[in-house]
């Protein structure tokens, strides 16, 4: 009995610990959204971090390049390939602000991402379940971890806010 309390208690440290960090790299990710939204972009941002290290950074550019498929994801994804060298983030974690699209997320299928980590749900367009469960489809050959509602608040709001102002605007 003893040995279970014990491994009870350093389970619940590991996950105090793993909640920490994820909410250092969704700080990060916010960074990068408000810098999105700096640009007049929807604020997404991302961040992808391997063994520890981020070793990926971005922010929406759908506006900037004219692309509707530059999401924060899509170039944060470029960015992690090109940085190890290889098609494969299995040892990779991403943090986006929003959960993924259906474009984000089929893309994180393809890439093998070991887990997804996001703030807000989308419920128009999110494609980790809330519209639908893309990234735990058992009829596709790799399946994501996903960790939902991290900062939640402050990546809703930092949306809200951004939307808010383009209607006052007369935009979007």
């Amino acid at each position: 009995m003893e040995n279970l309390s014990v491994s009870l208690l350093i389970s619940r440290i590991l996950l105090k610990m793993n909640k920490e960090h994820d909410k250092y790299y969704m700080l990060e990710a916010l960074k990068q959204a408000a810098r999105a939204a700096e640009q007049d972009e929807v604020p997404v941002g991302v961040v992808i971090a391997c063994k520890g290290k981020i070793i990926a950074r971005a922010h929406n550019q759908v506006e900037l390049l004219k692309d509707p498929t530059a999401h924060a994801e899509m170039i944060a994804l470029t960015q992690a390939t090109n940085y190890l060298g290889n098609k494969w983030l299995s040892e990779c974690v991403i943090y986006v602000t929003i959960e993924p699209c259906s474009m984000c997320s089929g893309a994180l299928i393809l890439a093998r991402i070991h887990k997804i980590v996001y703030g807000a749900a989308d419920p128009k367009t999110g494609a980790c379940g809330s519209v639908i469960d893309l990234v735990n489809n058992k009829k596709l050959n790799h399946r994501i971890d996903v960790c939902r509602g991290v900062l939640e608040q402050e990546c809703g709001l930092l949306l809200i806010e951004f939307f808010k102002k383009q209607r006052a605007r007369g935009k979007k």
